[in-house]
Parts: C-alpha cells; structure tokens; sequence
C-alpha cells in the first residue's frame, strides 16, 4: 500500500504541472508560437545541460562501460513491437493512411517529455542514467524507422535523407549524453561555474516538459478524444504488450533491479510527442497522431501507479 501511495503522490506531482501547463494554455497565455518555443528551451537548451550534468554526477567510467550494453533490451523490444504491429496492421486490416502512424506509435514511447520526470519523481536522481540510456534507444529508433513509417502515410515522395536522420538522430539531447560519457572516461572535470550553469539551465527540463505536455493536451482538444478501433490497440500495445514483453526480457537478466524497473515504465510512456510534428510535416494525420498523444499521457495517469506497484514485485 505504501508503495502505491508514493506512485499516487509521484504522479500528482507531474500532474499538477500538466494542469498548470492546460489551464494556461486555455487562457490564451501560449499560442502555437509558444508551445514551439517552449519544446525548442526543453529539447536543444536544457534537456542537453540535464544530459552532461547527470552523467557526470551519478556515474563512473566503469560503471558507463558496464551499463552501455543494456541498450540492447529496449531495442529487442522495440523491434519486436514493431513486427507486432506490422502483423496487427494486416491482420486487423488498419487504414493505410493510418498504418504508418499506428506502428511508429506502437512501439515508441515518450522516454523524455513524459518518461523522464515520472521516473524521477517514483525513483529519485537514481533512475536518471537508466532513462537515459532507454532514451537513446527510443531516439535512434523513431528518428529513422518510425519517421519513415509516418512518411509513407503522408502524400509527400518519401525520401530517405541520410543527412538529415542525422542530423535528427544525433539531436541536442543525445549529444549532450554522449559529451556527458566523454567526460566521465576521460575523467575530465568541469570548472565550477560551468558545472553550475548547466545544472541551473537543466532544472528547467522537468517543469517546462510538463507545461509543454499541458499546452498539448489543449491544443488537442479533450472533445476529439475518441475509443476507435485503431485507439484501443495502441492504448494495448503501449500499456499492456510493451510492459509485459519488457518484464519478460529484463526479469532472466542481471542488471540491477532500478534499472529493470525503469525500462518496463519507460517502455510503457505514452506516444512520442513528435508524432503529431512529423505527420504534419510528411501531410500524414497529425489529428490523429495528437489524439493518441492526449489519450495516452492521460491514461498514463493512472497506468503508472498500478505498474509501480508491479514493478515492486519483481527481482
């Protein structure tokens, strides 16, 4: 029981900020300018400082060399994820305007907006590493399979350009992972202002994602909010399958039980913000992706506690 309370009051405290991020948003305080300028400080100003400051302060090169490896469960499950729901897209004969769209958000999850401060909030700065190295899988993984998935749906030529995937890959946030690693092998240290200024500038990381989270519930509309057939499976395939596909791969392992912990709640994170911005921009069905978006951070609401609790159980 008291592991569910600290779950229920882990996710009040996100929650508040999404309300505060909604009610604003409501009010007319952002506009779509400001919920750009908003994702743009989190994602290439101070998610990256948030990157190189957790690594440098929570790890040792011995202890980055020995964890790296563990990369290789969030992206087993995420193929097989993606196979599942290629058989589901054919079997339960998806739109094929929406088949893009629904296998890049089965299988992808909101490691950062949503992902990151849940597990801090339920773990502590402890579970920040093991986030991080989910991130890194999550990232690669949708800037070039699920965004080319989402191309297909759209009425633009799908082209693959490699610049740009790496450019989109190797993004602010995952360059400031890898200059944060950098530093701990070489065992450089940073001046104490330096250290300082990101650590102030990555604390804005958390609240500005959960008002970003709020501003996009808003903008999507709760009225649009629908129970499809295409929406159930995605809620089942982000809060049912990819949990228990992640619990089955991380349980026979040996890493350490915070980290198996935070790969299965990382696992099951709601749709990749992005999913609406790369619709939109390939003419695909951002509508449906910002949807989906809403529907399943709210239901990740309550998802959260209920896996906390699981995830106790576990060794």
């Amino acid at each position: 029981m008291q592991v569910f309370e600290h779950s229920i009051g882990g996710v009040l405290v996100i929650l508040v900020m999404i309300v505060l991020g909604y009610i604003l948003t409501e009010r007319k305080w952002f506009d779509e300018h400001s919920g750009r300028l908003i994702a743009k400080l989190v994602t290439q100003v101070a998610l990256p400082c948030y990157m190189v400051t957790t690594i440098t302060h929570r790890f040792s090169a011995h202890e980055l060399m020995v964890m790296i490896p563990d990369l290789r469960y969030p992206v087993m499950s995420m193929v097989i994820l993606m196979l599942v729901a290629f058989a589901i897209v054919q079997l339960l004969h998806i739109r094929d305007n929406h088949a893009g769209l629904f296998s890049s958000m089965f299988f992808n999850s909101n490691t950062v907006f949503v992902g990151l401060p849940i597990n801090e909030a339920l773990f502590g700065k402890a579970s920040i590493p093991y986030v991080l190295i989910y991130y890194m899988a999550n990232t690669t993984i949708f800037w070039t399979i699920g965004t080319y998935l989402i191309q297909r749906d759209g009425t633009k030529t799908v082209k693959f350009d490699l610049k740009k995937t790496l450019g989109k890959v190797f993004s602010p946030p995952l360059l400031g992972f890898i200059i944060g690693v950098i530093l701990v092998l070489l065992h450089i240290q940073l001046p104490d202002f330096v250290d300082s200024d990101l650590d102030y500038i990555g604390g804005l990381t958390i609240p500005l994602s959960m008002i970003f989270i709020g501003f996009s519930i808003s903008h999507a509309g709760l009225g649009k909010l629908a129970l499809g057939k295409d929406n159930i499976l995605i809620l089942l395939g982000r809060f049912l399958l990819a949990p228990l596909l992640m619990t089955l791969l991380v349980i026979p392992s040996n890493m350490p039980l915070l980290m198996k912990q935070v790969f299965i709640l990382q696992s099951a994170m709601p749709v990749m913000t992005n999913a609406p911005v790369v619709a939109s921009l390939y003419d695909a069905d951002a509508d449906y992706a910002a949807i989906m978006v809403t529907e399943t951070t709210l239901l990740s609401l309550i998802i959260v506690p209920i896996l906390m609790v699981i995830t106790q159980n576990i060794s």
